[in-house]
């Protein structure tokens, strides 16, 4: 896609389609960084663990480490 950059006061800048914004999913900022000549411009995640443990259940976790079982050399003192 080809567009044309603009005077903006003192510095310069260029729209960006609505369609483009919203298959790169951005919002409010990016972040901009220069890589081989080119102008990289990246959406912003600004809470990229944000809901993780939304739904957790510790009392999985707990069950799950009842069913392992000890290894043969998991029993066995270590040398070193």
């Amino acid at each position: 896609m080809k567009t044309t950059i603009r005077k903006i006061g003192n510095s310069k800048g260029l729209l960006i389609p609505a369609s483009l914004i919203a298959a790169c999913a951005i919002q409010d900022e990016v972040i901009m960084h220069v890589e081989n000549n080119r102008i990289i411009i990246e959406a912003v995640n600004p809470e990229p663990r944000k809901n993780w443990f939304n739904g957790y259940d510790t009392q999985k976790d707990e069950s799950a480490w009842s069913e392992l079982v000890e290894t043969q050399a998991e029993q066995v003192d270590w040398e070193w």
